[in-house]
C-alpha cells in the first residue's frame, strides 16, 4: 500500500491509517486519493472482510484538502476552469464514491482536528468515534471555497439540514463534545482509549455473518433515497439469498443448542 495509507488487517478487522502527520493527513493530492480507492478496491475483493476502522496518525484525522499545493501547484483561480472540473471528478471526487459505497461497515476513530473534507472523510463513514482532543470543521467558506468532495451531500445526512447550514456557513469549529451532541459522532472517548474503543465496537459488528452485514450496510444506503415499496422488494430479494447461507443454519443451530455460532469466515 502507499506509504500514505498504511492497510493493517487482523482477523476480520482492516485498520486504514492516514499516515502523513507533517502534512496534517491532507487527502486531497492523488497519491492519497489512488490510495484511498485501491485500499477500497481490496476490501471488497476480500469477502473475510467484515469491519474497517479509519484514522489519522499522529495529532490529526486530517486536514482535508493540502492548500499549499493548491497554491503552488493550480495557482490562483485553480488554472482553467474546466481542467479544474476534471480535476475535481478525477481526483478527490473519488474518495467518497470509494469509500461511502464499500459494501462492508465503516468506522471513522477520529483522533485529532477533522477539519473540511477531512471532516466529510468521517462523514463517509457509517459510525464515527473521536477522541477527546478531536475537533470539526466544515470550513470551506473560511478559505473561499465550496465543499466539492460531496460534503453538502453527507453532512445533513448526518447531523440534519439545520445544523449542516450552520457548520457550512460559518466554518467555524466544534470540539468533540459538541460534536457528540449534535450526532456529528457517536461517542466520545479518551484520547488513549480511541483505537482500544474502535476496534471493540469492530470486533461486535465482525463477529456477525460477513454476507449479512454488506447487505444490510446496502439495504441502509438505498434506505435513504429509494421508495419504500422499492426497499422492500430489495430487502425480500436480500433476504431470500440470507435464509440459504451456511451462516444463518449454524445461527439456527447455534441458539437451538444454546451455544455462541461459529460463522465462515467468507
Amino acid at each position: 500500500m502507499d506509504d500514505f495509507l498504511s492497510y493493517q488487517k487482523n482477523g476480520g478487522i482492516v485498520t486504514l491509517t492516514m499516515n502523513r502527520p507533517a502534512l496534517r493527513n491532507a487527502i486531497s493530492d492523488m497519491d492519497a486519493v489512488e490510495a484511498f480507492v485501491e485500499a477500497c478496491k481490496r476490501i471488497e475483493l476480500d469477502l473475510s472482510v467484515r469491519a474497517v476502522i479509519v484514522t489519522g496518525a499522529g495529532p490529526v484525522f486530517s486536514s482535508g484538502g493540502n492548500l499549499k499545493t493548491m497554491r503552488d501547484s493550480l495557482g490562483s483561480g485553480l488554472g482553467e476552469p474546466i481542467q479544474s472540473r476534471y480535476a475535481y471528478r478525477n481526483g478527490i471526487q473519488r474518495i467518497p464514491l470509494a469509500l461511502y459505497n464499500l459494501e462492508v461497515p465503516t468506522i471513522a476513530a477520529v483522533n485529532g482536528p477533522a477539519i473540511g473534507a477531512g471532516c466529510d472523510l468521517a462523514c463517509m463513514c457509517d459510525i464515527r468515534i473521536a477522541a477527546e482532543s478531536a475537533s470539526f470543521a466544515e470550513s470551506f467558506v473560511k478559505v473561499g471555497i465550496i465543499p466539492g468532495d460531496g460534503g453538502a451531500w453527507l453532512l445533513p445526512r448526518v447531523v440534519g439540514m439545520s445544523k449542516a447550514s450552520e457548520m457550512a456557513f460559518t466554518g467555524e469549529t466544534m470540539n468533540a463534545a459538541e460534536a457528540l451532541a449534535c450526532g456529528l459522532v457517536s461517542k466520545v472517548v479518551a484520547d488513549e482509549r480511541l483505537l482500544d474503543e474502535a476496534n471493540a465496537l469492530a470486533a461486535r459488528i465482525a463477529a456477525n455473518p460477513g454476507h449479512v452485514l454488506r447487505m444490510t450496510k446496502r439495504l441502509l444506503r438505498e434506505g435513504q433515497h429509494t421508495r419504500l415499496e422499492t426497499l422492500l422488494e430489495l430487502s425480500a430479494g436480500f433476504q431470500a439469498l440470507a435464509h440459504h447461507t451456511d451462516d444463518h443454519a449454524e445461527a439456527l443451530d447455534a441458539f437451538a443448542s444454546k451455544r455462541s455460532p461459529k460463522f465462515k469466515s467468507e
